[in-house]
């Protein structure tokens, strides 16, 4: 190691990284270079080099991988050998370091050594002293932890005392709660010796002589209802401490258990008797005048009372059954029997001015004949609207009755929604307040401490007071599916059903308003009554009954075999079979026959005749695909002869004479196509106006202003598409047979040239033919253009420059045939002609003045004067004549041989 790093002068040293030889090699290229080295970033900036002498700090010799490079780079400022001679020198500190180290710990070593010398003896004497203070601590810890033991066990007693002293203070409680209760009650004390005669099997268990005499005293008379609250608080309190007894197991609560009961049975009997005679009181003071107010305010006191209580014992349904027993089974008797829809009519009450009219006679006055909007049944407005702001006094919901006009069922229901707003509407609203009041937690504690006999009856409905559902719906809903369920449930007679189901719709909703919250609501709409009410009514069977009306007036005029179609005016359909299939769509969503509940079974019947109506427009109107031969396609209908052509094709010359059956069966098929058209136009209009102003609204779940994508209305769009789609092969027809008629008065064309050379007085025309106006006057008749009244003059918006444009171009082609077939019958006639004289060319410069070349520059005036003149037809008729292919073909033809 010595050899390796030693930096004395004159020893030898291994050079491990070669900076001898760097350096000189250095310095040669230094002076080969002559100093022109390019000058560094510190020497371009100015700036002095930072010298950083060599430490322990270095962060190049502290790091764990030397990188000789880095380093190098670090100290590019210092040369080789002065680099060489800092290492050598921070070698040499090093060294100096590490030797003054090793000599200072072996210093310290050495004086640790003789320190320790004889110090076994001592530690030996201190060893005797600390036996003897160990057997001292263990004996000290022993005693202690006897008396710990003694202690512990004092205060487990103690605990134990005092745990059964405060169980001995809790059945005190219990005692004495229930002797005070009993006395409250006016309940005898029983006496050991009577105490087999009061036990729980025994059949006069409920039997208490002396409760029954003392109960008319008139210190309880006074204020009973106050009492009776009081009694149940201390009865609340009371089986709080008995279900904690019960926790322990005191066979206490067991002895006393048949007086907790006999208390609860006592306490109920006699809320139940003061709560009947307060509903009582109240319903026949409603009817006497001679009541006063003050006694009708005590009566009101003592049922908000007698309601608290109910409902701080949790015995809602005991309330119910008295309210269904004394107001309402009473009144529903004398109300809904089997005779009651045919009874002549008694009200209750003078009608009152909330009347909403029924959806029934209203919706008949705003309808037209085919699109009948429907109204759904009126929504339930919540309760909240109608509660009163602090400090106001509390405004019941008025009854919205129905519109009774020669309706029994809606005066019945009226009289019921009377009687409820009259006689328990102010049930309602306290029981409502008081529910309110009352926490969940506190109803859970009640249900739990109540004995088993009150238990099972108490949860079945849910916590609170269910008056709406349990008692005034339950009864009016098997009353009437009891009484006059065959009547308003008989589904023989559709229009009778419908009425009596909207009817029943709207008495639900209007009796919805009178309850006293949402969760009075949605109690009523599941309460098991409802539902098996909701079941009662045969919809399927009333659909079938409905379907059965309407496919079967829409079958019976689709199976006629003569149509007889007409030219609308006024927007209505041209065939009667059409006018059916919109009567019966309409039909499904009209306020007369529509039921929200069959919504998706009138809308899939919608979607059938829809179908149904295309079916038999492709069984009337049959396209035929083009034969081998050329034929084009023709239209088979009622009344036309399916042998006879009413098609011609388009680069043949049609027939020199058409006969009468021929024009016959042409105008047949024109008049039956036109119509077809007019029909699907006005049914696609139709149909998606209906959809938008009423399906779209009546649907239950798909909305036309939330969902324009939805699923049913690209249905409907499909169903239309497909009858839109039927009209190519029908204006194929039109075409045709406008073509044909556009080609027949096309035939003097052929004509010019013989005309012109046979001529007397022959002179230059100034004016087009006189057969070019009526090249295209077919189908100017048909789309009344120009004339008073045509078959398409419906159609003119829609199809004017389709139809018109197809027509011009298969005239203009039967004229380039023309003109062609001319052409091909002058060339061999030029060729005869050419050594007599100059030969007539139609399409040749003509180099001569002679007659022969004057009769051909006329004709070719003639015919440049027609083209012009059918090209302005053409234009009349919306059709670009300016791009027309076929047409730019015909003038250039007959410009070929213009010398301009």
């Amino acid at each position: 190691m010595s050899a390796s790093f030693s930096g004395e002068p004159g020893t030898p040293t291994r050079d491990r990284f070669r900076l001898e030889h760097l350096a000189d090699e250095l310095a040669t290229r230094e002076s080969s270079r002559n100093g022109a080295y390019p000058p560094s970033d510190v020497e371009q900036n100015g700036l002095l080099p930072e010298y950083t002498q060599l430490s322990h700090g270095d962060k190049y010799l502290t790091a764990e991988v030397f990188n000789v490079e880095d380093f190098l780079l670090d100290r590019s400022h210092t040369s080789l050998p002065d680099l060489r001679l800092e290492l050598r020198q921070y070698l040499a500190q090093l060294k100096e370091e590490l030797v003054k180290l090793i000599n200072d710990d072996y210093e310290a070593f050495i004086s640790l050594s003789t320190d320790l010398r004889n110090e076994g003896a001592r530690l030996e004497r201190l060893k005797y002293p600390l036996l003897s203070f160990k057997a001292n601590v263990v004996v000290s810890k022993g005693e202690l932890q006897t008396i710990q033991s003694e202690i512990h066990d004092k205060l487990t007693k103690r605990g134990k005392l005092r745990e059964e002293k405060a169980l001995l203070h809790l059945l005190l409680k219990i005692s004495e709660a229930v002797t005070r209760l009993e006395s409250m009650l006016l309940i005898s004390s029983p006496h050991e010796d009577s105490r087999d005669a009061l036990e729980p099997k025994n059949t006069n268990f409920l039997a208490y002589p002396s409760h029954s005499d003392d109960i008319s005293d008139e210190k309880f008379r006074g204020n009973r209802a106050k009492h009776l609250s009081r009694v149940s608080a201390e009865y609340s309190q009371l089986l709080y401490h008995a279900r904690k007894a019960t926790t322990e197991k005191c066979v206490f609560i067991n002895e006393i258990q048949w007086r907790i009961d006999r208390i609860q049975s006592t306490l109920s009997s006699d809320l139940d008797q003061l709560f009947s005679q307060t509903l009582v009181s109240l319903s026949e003071s409603k009817g006497n005048s001679k009541t006063n107010d003050l006694e009708r305010s005590k009566w009101m006191g003592d049922l908000t009372e007698c309601l608290r209580t109910y409902d701080l014992l949790g015995l809602w349904r005991d309330a119910e059954d008295i309210i269904r027993r004394e107001i309402v089974r009473g009144f529903l008797k004398k109300t809904i029997y089997p005779g009651a829809l045919t009874a002549p009519h008694s009200p209750l009450a003078p009608n009152t001015p909330f009347h909403f009219a029924g959806s029934t006679d209203a919706t008949k006055m705003a309808i037209s004949a085919h699109q009948i909007p429907y109204t759904p049944f009126t929504a339930f407005i919540p309760k909240q609207a109608f509660r009163p702001a602090p400090g106001v006094a509390s405004q019941l919901p008025q009854a919205q009755l129905l519109d009774d006009k020669d309706d029994s069922l809606a005066r019945l229901y009226n009289q019921i929604l009377r009687f409820v707003e009259r006689d328990l509407g102010r049930i309602l609203d306290i029981a409502e307040k008081t529910s309110v009041k009352t926490s969940e937690v506190r109803h859970d504690e009640r249900a739990a401490e109540l004995s088993p006999q009150r238990k099972n009856g108490l949860n079945d409905d849910g916590k609170g007071f269910q008056i709406m559902a349990n008692v005034i719906w339950d009864e009016i809903g098997n009353s009437i599916m009891d009484e006059v369920g065959g009547i308003v449930f008989s589904s023989g007679r559709p229009n009778d059903f419908r009425n009596h189901y909207e009817t029943t719709q709207s008495f639900i909703r209007s009796l919805e308003l009178l309850a006293p919250s949402m969760r009075s609501v949605e109690a009523l709409r599941q309460h098991p009554t409802y539902l098996a009410f909701e079941r009662r009514w045969q919809l399927p069977v009333y659909f079938q009954l409905r379907w059965k009306e309407i496919v079967g007036t829409l079958e019976e005029i689709l199976l006629t075999v003569r149509l007889e179609p007409i030219v609308p005016k006024d927007g209505s359909f041209a065939m009667p079979q059409s006018s059916a299939t919109w009567i019966a769509i309409s039909a499904c969503w009209s306020s007369e026959i529509y039921i929200p509940e069959l919504s998706h079974r009138f809308w899939r019947l919608t979607l059938q005749i829809l179908s149904r109506y295309k079916g038999w427009l492709e069984e009337t109107f049959v396209n035929l695909d083009a034969n081998s031969n050329g034929q084009q396609d023709k239209v088979r209908i009622p009344g036309f002869t399916a042998g006879t052509s009413s098609s011609l094709t388009r680069a043949s010359t049609p027939a020199g004479d058409v006969t009468n059956e021929m024009t016959a069966s042409d105008d047949i098929s024109l008049r039956y196509s036109t119509a077809a058209i007019i029909d699907i136009k006005i049914m696609e209009s139709n149909v998606m106006t209906l959809w938008h102003q009423v399906i779209a609204m009546m649907m239950p779940d798909f909305s036309i202003e939330y969902e324009p994508d939805s699923q049913a209305e690209s249905a409907l769009r499909e169903s239309i598409l497909s009858l839109t789609t039927f009209t190519s092969s029908l204006s194929k027809n039109i075409i045709t047979i406008l073509t044909k008629r556009c080609c027949d008065c096309l035939l003097p064309v052929r004509s010019i040239p013989s005309q012109f050379r046979a001529m007397s007085n022959k002179r230059t025309p100034v004016e087009p033919s006189y057969f070019i106006s009526s090249i295209l006057r077919p189908v100017k008749q048909f789309f009344a253009i120009g004339t008073a009244d045509g078959l398409g003059n419906l159609l003119k918006d829609a199809f004017l420059k389709s139809y018109s444009t197809e027509v011009f171009n298969n005239v203009t082609q039967q004229y380039i045939s023309y003109l062609t077939a001319m052409k091909k019958i002058e060339e061999p006639l030029k060729r005869l002609r050419k050594n007599k004289k100059t030969p007539f060319s139609l399409f040749g410069n003509s180099g001569t003045a002679s007659d022969e070349g004057k009769d051909e520059e006329r004709i070719r005036g003639q015919m440049i004067l027609d083209v012009n003149a059918f090209g302005k037809e053409g234009l009349a008729l919306q059709v670009d004549v300016d791009k027309n292919p076929y047409f730019l073909t015909l003038k250039e033809m007959v410009y070929a041989t213009d010398p301009e």
